[in-house]
């Protein structure tokens, strides 16, 4: 899997990830579970739509593939 989400997109998902547990603790719903998806994404880097829809919000080092440029990615 190549990190395809950058800084930025990684913490809007852990903020949205924290909102959406803390609405399912408040209204004791099981939909909280739901925000294991976005902290999932943000802590791993990879988010499985944006492969299939072909977005990265990652910076150009992730996608540069150049034999001898730095093809490391810090996101």
């Amino acid at each position: 899997m190549k990190k395809n989400m950058g800084q930025i997109d990684r913490i809007i998902r852990i903020v949205i990830g924290v909102v959406i547990a803390l609405l399912g603790v408040v209204n004791h719903s099981w939909w909280g579970a739901v925000a294991v998806v976005p902290f999932l994404t943000a802590v791993i880097g990879f988010c499985p739509l944006y492969t299939v829809l072909k977005i990265s919000t990652c910076s150009s080092c992730c996608s540069n593939d150049k034999p001898g440029k730095n093809t490391s990615c810090n996101c």
